[in-house]
């Protein structure tokens, strides 16, 4: 029948402290997932640890930009002066995640970059309980890794839209989009 609106969205962090904050826990977030990403490539069966860190580091980066308000269904609802300054700001730190909706072909792009680790690591597989501990390391440290950068990439992109002014749209030349970032509180009535 009628469609329900969505109000439960993350805002872009408004100050520095803000910022920091969500910077740490999406860190956190990044090694709680890098350790279970670990946990499955100890698993001696070649391959599984691939599909699993594909679905793991999909909902990871997913999470990452709702946590900043940079996910794209975030970032649609910002004014267009502020959803320019986000997709400049991605593009100019070479984020290709910021902002996206996580496709498998993104992650297999971003796997690929890091491909001798994950042959490191499937051949690490072959030798017995040496093996399976190397690649649970080197899937650690790649997975924690990539997630660090992405959370820094972020961070940059928020910081970008603090300084145009994104936490504070009534000092703006233009205030926030009516469903976007700050709302604008109505002079009372005289």
């Amino acid at each position: 029948m009628g469609l329900k609106k969505d109000t439960n969205w993350t805002l872009v962090p408004g100050t520095a402290r803000d910022l920091d904050a969500v910077r740490d826990r999406c860190r956190q977030l990044v090694r709680r997932r890098a350790m279970v990403s670990a946990g499955v490539a100890a698993v001696p069966i070649p391959g599984l640890d691939i599909i699993s860190d594909m679905r793991l580091f999909a909902n990871l980066i997913e999470d990452i930009n709702r946590h900043f308000g940079l996910s794209e269904e975030q970032i649609e609802r910002m004014h267009p002066r502020f959803r320019m300054i986000a997709y400049q700001a991605a593009v100019g730190i070479g984020s290709m995640l910021v902002g996206k909706v996580v496709t498998r072909e993104v992650v297999m792009h971003v796997l690929r970059r890091i491909g001798v680790k994950t042959a490191a690591k499937q051949a690490g597989k072959l030798v017995p309980l040496a093996g399976q501990l190397a690649s649970a390391g080197i899937g650690f440290f790649a997975f924690r890794q990539i997630g660090y950068q992405h959370v820094e990439a972020c961070v940059a992109v928020a910081r970008e839209l603090q300084l145009a002014g994104i936490a504070n749209p009534v000092n703006s030349a233009y205030p926030a989009h009516p469903e976007g970032q700050a709302q604008v509180q109505a002079e009372p009535a005289v």
